[in-house]
């Protein structure tokens, strides 16, 4: 008889849910892919409801429920903190209370309530930092290996060292809070006038445009770093302990003025911010994992938490750090904590064997749920949309191909969908990278997000030594690791183009291509690459070949298929309404192709608008 587990992360960001049957993941997914709002942190009931649905069994057939941290144990920093800043902080503190008692401390009851009456799993709480160490150890391809953890804050740690080895993970060292590199980029990301927790990445994508010419006011004044990769911020220069704000006048006085209101124009200020705190994250990472390195004496390291969704660091993790091979979680956020929790209940607390795949047993990431080509038929129909059904999958490939060819945007739906944030062939947004016009077409026209945005290329893994620098036998499926765009591939620079990456308009400096795949080739020559192999990605690498022979061209742009504060799409249905709220120009949905040329009744600009309107800038 099986024993099923489920992890679930939930209430304060990304809510998830994960399931294990013998120890083997059979599905998970983020609530926000259902509910359509954003990083959504409520309880995870459509997410729960498909994992279950996945498997075949109900909340009746669970043997455990594991969630990712320790409620109360976050109580009693959060009266601590207060307490110690007391009395400042006044409306912070009733905001945060008043959602505590309202049902952060009921959470046990309303895990209870959300599975029902005839759900009688035992219910376990984990560590937060835990969880993320499980979901990075366990799926690894590694037997034994050192283990880091960096975030923003759990219960107490804001990050940890460890070891994995065999069934079991252990934490030996952690930081605590309020000293965090996550919340010293959080406050970064925040005073650019980007959106905590979800703008993080484009602070990263932001800082190849700048200098970074405030480390050492940083280094000086905010933060101090210590040879084993902690940090010690000055907290006079941070209201996040006890305000509601991250940073406070005196961070604004030491770089020049108040933070920058969203949506205004970058500055140099932001970009220059940008770079200096990236610089900051890397050297963290690096000491970090020389340190691990020291205590364990291992030859490869596994990472998570949502520092480790800064591919730049990762990628200097990899080229100069100590560790022969890294492996990163690619839920590594608080979603990923749902898979960990998951993990420890049944390593942990059932004490049951481990078993190491080759690769790793994530599966490609592709654990959300896939739809059937009839019922997309009917949806189609019901909708109006004209489309055509290809059946041989050569006849289909070979038309996508033409139209990328073309500088056709084509939006992909196929198969299961992903698990984390990134789009990883299953529900993309995939252009033609050797066009100079694609980065600024699909930011501007598609995605409705700033122009300095980089795009990832997809590479067949066979072909990628041939496209960016990776290390021998190292692959990228999650799209996790930053490295340099071939230097066979990069264009020399003019005079008048080495000019305009001078503007202080970064949309002039986007426009300069640097490499004869400008589309994925960022301004530093640097790419956010996807290794795209056969046994992972099926059709999506089948599609690559077939590009590949067309064109000569292995690379593909593959961004995620949403616009700017809208999650990934999951369903048809989220897929066909993007399309058309958008100039998107084709959309393949599993057999069938839809052209936006061919459509009836598109969407007038005032509804396109009304569409986008209903998310938020992010």
């Amino acid at each position: 008889m099986a024993t099923w587990i489920l992890g679930i992360s939930a209430f304060y960001h990304d809510a998830a849910a994960a399931l294990l049957r013998d120890g083997e993941l059979v599905a998970a997914a983020q609530e926000e892919r259902f509910s359509r709002l954003k990083a959504d942190a409520r309880f995870p009931a459509a997410a729960i409801a498909y994992v279950l649905r996945e498997a075949g069994i109900t909340a009746a057939d669970l043997d455990c429920v594991a969630f990712y941290e320790k409620p109360l144990v976050k109580f009693e920093r959060l009266l601590e903190t207060y307490l110690a800043y007391a009395p400042r902080g006044l409306p912070s503190w009733e905001r945060a209370i008043s959602l505590w008692t309202g049902h952060k401390l009921h959470i046990p009851a309303r895990l209870r309530e959300g599975l029902g009456a005839g759900c009688r799993a035992r219910l376990v709480f984990a560590n937060h930092h835990e969880s993320h160490a499980a979901s990075a150890f366990f799926p690894s391809p590694f037997a034994e290996a050192a283990v880091l953890t960096l975030d923003a804050v759990g219960e107490w740690g804001t990050s940890s060292v460890g070891v994995g080895r065999g069934n079991r993970v252990s934490l030996s060292q952690e930081m605590r809070f309020p000293h965090s590199l996550g919340m010293l980029y959080s406050a970064v990301t925040d005073f650019t006038g980007f959106k905590v927790n979800s703008g993080e990445y484009k602070v990263m994508g932001l800082a190849p445009y700048g200098q970074p010419k405030y480390v050492d006011r940083l280094l000086e004044h905010v933060v101090e770093l210590g040879d084993d990769g902690s940090v010690a911020l000055d907290m006079s220069y941070f209201n996040y302990c006890h305000g509601l704000t991250m940073t406070s006048p005196k961070f604004h006085d030491l770089f020049g003025g108040p933070p920058r209101d969203p949506e205004s124009w970058i500055t140099e200020r932001e970009m220059d911010l940008a770079a200096s705190v990236q610089v900051l994250c890397e050297e963290v990472v690096l000491r970090a994992a020389r340190h691990a390195h020291r205590l364990t004496g291992l030859r490869n390291v596994v990472l998570a938490g949502g520092v480790a969704l800064n591919c730049v660091a990762n990628g200097r993790l990899l080229r100069e750090g100590p560790f022969e091979r890294v492996w990163i979680q690619p839920a590594a956020g608080d979603a990923g904590g749902a898979l960990g929790a998951a993990y420890l209940a049944w390593h942990h607390l059932l004490g049951q064997p481990r078993r190491v795949a080759a690769e790793d047993s994530q599966r490609g990431s592709l654990l959300g749920p896939r739809f059937d080509p009839a019922d997309i038929e009917v949806l189609l129909d019901s909708v109006g949309a004209r489309f055509e059904t290809i059946t041989d999958e050569a006849t289909l490939l070979d038309r996508v191909a033409h139209l990328l060819a073309g500088e056709q945007v084509v939006g992909w739906f196929q198969g299961r969908m992903e698990y984390g944030p990134r789009a990883l062939g299953a529900r993309s947004i995939l252009g033609d990278p050797r066009s100079p016009r694609m980065q600024q077409v699909m930011n501007l026209k598609i995605k409705f997000r700033e122009s300095f945005r980089p795009f990832a290329p997809c590479v067949l893994a066979e072909q990628a030594d041939q496209v960016v620098d990776l290390p021998p036998g190292v692959d990228s499926p999650y799209m996790l690791l930053v490295a340099s765009v071939h230097p066979g591939l990069r264009r020399p620079l003019g005079a008048e183009e080495l000019a305009r990456l001078q503007s202080p308009d970064l949309t002039i400096r986007v426009s300069v291509p640097r490499s004869t795949i400008p589309a994925v080739t960022h301004v530093d020559y640097s790419a956010r690459v996807q290794t795209v192999d056969a046994a992972r990605h099926g059709r999506f690498h089948r599609l690559l070949r077939r590009f590949h022979a067309l064109t000569g061209c292995p690379v593909l742009v593959n961004t995620s298929f949403n616009i700017r504060g809208e999650p990934i799409v999951c369903t048809p249905e989220d897929a066909y309404q993007c399309f058309m709220a958008t100039e998107m120009d084709a959309l393949v949905l599993e057999d069938h192709l839809l052209l936006k040329r061919e459509q009836r009744g598109a969407p007038s600009a005032a509804e396109r608008a009304a569409y986008r309107a209903q998310y938020a800038p992010d």
